[in-house]
């Protein structure tokens, strides 16, 4: 899937540098509905092998509506910046950017295991991800990275706003009961409603919908440094360092 598009910015640059690029490409996000017919749904995974010297990019790609897998890329490339929390992408998404050229379908809808809008300067992995290839893109967290909500009900397809600011930054969703929900947020070119109509469309008997519980479970079948999530906040905390 060799990309024509222009970089949006290099990879190689100080955390100042990175937040204020941060600031300047979060009004570029769309929010609304600019996903077409969607033939194919990639899961994106991303995690870190040798102590983190390693970054390991996971897609897989399957067909809507059988979520048949026809393509998957295990992807691995030095590590080009130390964790820091709110720069995750920085961190993830050139590993990222490289397994999505090596793919010969292009999807049509990205869900990334991260944060989409959901995010202190509203550019988390899925939003920057989604940006950089112009393709609608939902954010699907395990865990908050900021913002406050209120209890989800128990019942399977329950959500709760996220918000932050007194701004609706995402939902929190039950996506089975009794089991912790999962952070769903917008990526790029799509709704907040559709973007949790198409997470509840994706799911089976499991919590994560399977594109990103596949990519997930392709890159659990490797020997890994678990990721530091874009989501490790204590509940009550609203902020991060950045």
């Amino acid at each position: 899937m060799a990309s024509k598009r222009q970089p949006l910015h290099e990879w190689t640059i100080e955390p100042e540098s990175a937040i204020a690029l941060q600031k300047l490409l979060a009004p570029r996000i769309v929010c609304c509905d600019q996903t077409g017919e969607i033939s194919h749904i990639a899961g994106v995974d991303i995690g870190f092998e040798e102590g983190g010297e390693t970054t390991r990019a996971v897609i897989v790609v399957m067909r809507w509506p059988s979520l048949e897998i026809v393509e998957r890329v295990l992807h691995r490339t030095p590590t080009r910046m130390p964790y820091i929390p709110g720069l995750l992408s920085f961190r993830e998404l050139p590993a990222a950017l490289e397994a999505f050229e090596q793919l010969s379908i292009t999807p049509d809808l990205l869900m990334v295991d991260g944060m989409g809008i959901a995010h202190p300067r509203r550019l988390g992995i899925a939003a920057h991800l989604g940006l950089w290839l112009d393709i609608p893109a939902i954010g699907v967290g395990k865990s908050r990275l900021c913002g406050r909500n209120d209890e989800v009900p128990e019942a399977r397809g329950s959500w709760v706003p996220l918000t932050h600011r007194n701004e609706t930054i995402g939902a929190v969703l039950r996506t089975r009961e009794q089991v912790k929900p999962l952070y769903i947020s917008i990526g790029h070119r799509i709704s907040l409603e559709r973007s949790i109509h198409w997470v509840m469309q994706c799911l089976t008997r499991y919590k994560l919908p399977e594109p990103t519980r596949q990519a997930d479970r392709l890159a659990s079948r490797r020997t890994a440094e678990t990721r530091c999530p874009e989501g490790d906040a204590a509940p009550e905390q609203d902020t991060l360092p950045f």
